[in-house]
């Protein structure tokens, strides 16, 4: 059954639906892998940024109804992805047809070896904290020798069952070794607020350097983040429904808990701490640091995994296995030798070009699966637009933020489209 089932990662890499037999994930794995997924340094990071422009009732409130939305954004396209049994990039190419899906799939490559090595980094400038603090070591070479470790246990996985991973490591390990980091950080950052005096603290207006529609944006884009990947995995669910209330609900939990500790965090501790050094300074900090470290793995791998994935859409003879192993590699060599910081933009601007494709994806596929093509220009052109709507939010109207609008617009226009395409042959 593994050799069977290793073969089918390959054979039903991109284009083919998943047999039915060969579905393995139910509602406690998709569950599990997404709120791994969800968990990670830069979400809490990330989330300290609502501070100090919200006071901590608006916070909560972004950080409560982006992960909801978000999320649900993201179970949505989980239970088209399961219903199917497609791919992402199977997906993007019944929506926009399978030429031109050839262009944001190739992007999508790109962005996700981007995100691997922004993983790395993440990784890395963890590691390089530890070492400084418990060993007071700062020679050049420990981030050198930091990234080459974690890029090595990246191949490792990348070598090995993307099937096997979930569900032995992360459901079964992972999982447990991770709520109880989130859980001892948030007693330990609670009791801070609790002694320095919580009331007063929630009574802290915010300086209104922040809308709270700009917030909930914010909140939103870890989520619509992953919409790229999430049918790469809810492809092996067996049930849709299944799939998609564990994707839903392991996602906003973890997206929920990350951000709101990340705000506790940030509101509790000196304006002159960064992030690693405030958690390494609690008490446990350093156990409970390395093991949301350990899990910052696994959002690497899934970038990997469905990079290799959609590579193997543009080129069906590249498998899954080498070619994930290859994508680690220049990931790794990128971690090393690229300003990542100095990248981050243009892999956001490159991430924004998804917001919209994917509520054109929804808005298509959710009703059922459109004839083949090669070329869908409707939806094509939905797509466009929706990009010129994600990149004028930015200027015309920065305070409502970028992700909802182009999302609202094409799933908008993208579903009028599939109710006029689907009245056309009822009319003959």
């Amino acid at each position: 059954m593994a050799a069977s089932t290793h073969s089918a990662d390959a054979a039903h890499a991109s284009q083919a639906s998943v047999p039915a037999h060969e579905r393995a994930f139910g509602f406690g794995d998709s569950l599990a892998l997404w709120f791994s997924l969800g968990v990670g340094l830069l979400v809490m990071q990330v989330g300290a940024y609502l501070r100090p422009g919200l006071s901590l009732p608006q916070a909560a409130g972004a950080i409560a109804l982006g992960s909801v939305l978000g999320a649900g954004l993201l179970a949505w396209v989980a239970g088209i992805g399961s219903r199917h049994g497609l791919s992402s990039s199977a997906l993007i190419g019944h929506t926009l047809g399978q030429r031109f899906a050839m262009l944001p799939v190739a992007l999508n490559v790109v962005q996700l070896l981007g995100w691997t090595a922004f993983e790395l980094v993440v990784m890395r400038d963890g590691t390089r904290t530890i070492v400084d603090h418990v060993f007071g070591v700062r020679g050049a070479w420990v981030p050198v020798v930091a990234t080459l470790a974690w890029g090595a246990l990246l191949l490792v996985l990348a070598s090995g069952r993307m099937i096997g991973l979930v569900r032995r490591f992360v459901s079964r390990a992972a999982m447990p070794l991770i709520v109880a980091s989130l859980m001892w950080l948030t007693y330990q950052f609670g009791l801070k607020a609790w002694h320095l005096g919580f009331d007063a603290l929630w009574a802290r207006p915010g300086d209104g350097s922040m809308s709270l529609l700009a917030a909930v944006d914010l909140v939103v884009a870890m989520p619509v983040s992953w919409l790229p990947l999430v049918a790469d995995y809810a492809r092996y669910g067996r049930h849709a429904g299944a799939t998609a209330r564990g994707t839903w609900i392991g996602y906003a939990a973890a997206n929920i808990w990350c951000y709101a500790l990340g705000v506790l965090v940030i509101s509790v501790s000196p304006g002159d701490t960064d992030m690693l050094s405030t958690l390494l300074l609690a008490q446990g900090g350093l156990i409970a640091l390395g093991f949301i470290l350990v899990d910052e793995v696994d959002n690497a791998f899934g970038d990997v995994h469905s990079g290799a994935v959609s590579t193997n859409f543009l080129r069906a003879n590249w498998t899954i296995r080498r070619t994930g192993m290859t994508l680690v590699v220049l990931a790794t060599v990128a971690a090393l030798a690229l300003p990542m910081h100095a990248l981050e933009p243009f892999l956001l601007t490159l991430s924004s070009v998804f917001v919209p494709l994917f509520g054109v994806v929804i808005a298509q596929l959710a009703p059922g699966l459109p004839p083949k093509g090669n070329w869908r220009w409707g939806p094509m052109a939905v797509w466009l637009l929706g990009i010129g709507v994600f990149q004028l939010g930015t200027v015309w109207w920065p305070s409502w933020g970028s992700a909802l609008p182009s999302l609202a617009f094409t799933l908008f226009a993208a579903g009028l489209l599939r109710w006029r395409e689907a009245r056309v042959p009822q009319s003959r």
